[in-house]
């Protein structure tokens, strides 16, 4: 029987301490609705949780949240933004690492990778985990795409530079040993109602349920 599991991308929390870009403030959580997340997540081996973007939020909140109900979570930030204003700073980052925290790439800024040209490939997607490695002392070889954007080329530049998993935002299961793991996005508006769909029923059912929600939002 194929082993699957939810798995759900977090963004920022609480109130932001920077300007959001553009349609950020979609993906941004209450600090209630985050804690909800964890309470319903904190006895389920089949809800994995991770963290996008290296807001701020990942330490002063996430962390201490995840600590006290025994979670372990992995964590993609850019690169480019570590110590500016709302972002986490190198020793933030070192701070999850000592927590047993992974860390993986999300790039270097929030680019979209299907448009990148060789240069800007090699800054994205070797340069910043790079920096990241030497900053947490182990390699960074986990991504989380941006935007979930992606396309054969995107994948095949991320095999050439040695990803051991990539991270998208499809929604629904995803396979546990799967080198592409779906993911699905916490957004403003989720409730009670929308953790009951997508985590009480068990991974299965999460995924039709996210697939109808997908579609009910494309319409």
């Amino acid at each position: 029987m194929e082993v699957v599991a939810v798995i759900l991308a977090v963004h920022g929390i609480g109130r932001p301490a920077r300007q959001l870009d553009p349609g950020e403030d979609e993906r941004w959580l209450t600090v209630a609705q985050f804690e909800r997340v964890l309470d319903f997540a904190a006895d389920r081996e089949d809800v994995r949780l991770t963290f996008d973007d290296g807001n701020d939020s990942d330490v002063e909140i996430a962390l201490p949240r995840l600590a006290e109900r025994g979670l372990a979570a992995e964590f993609f930030p850019l690169a480019g933004r570590l110590g500016q204003r709302g972002y986490l700073d190198r020793d933030g980052l070192r701070e999850l690492v000592r927590a047993g925290m992974e860390v993986g790439s999300h790039g270097w800024e929030p680019r979209d990778w299907r448009r990148l040209d060789d240069r800007h490939a090699r800054r994205e997607l070797t340069d910043a985990p790079k920096l990241l490695g030497d900053l947490c002392g182990q390699p960074v070889r986990r991504y989380s795409l941006p935007f979930g954007a992606y396309d054969r080329r995107v994948l095949a530049r991320l095999r050439q530079a040695g990803a051991t998993r990539v991270y998208t935002s499809d929604g629904g299961a995803a396979r546990r040993d799967g080198w592409l793991q779906a993911r699905t996005e916490l957004r403003h508006d989720l409730d009670g109602d929308w953790l009951d769909g997508v985590l009480a029923p068990g991974p299965r059912r999460a995924g039709r349920w996210v697939s109808r929600l997908f579609r009910r939002a494309a319409r």
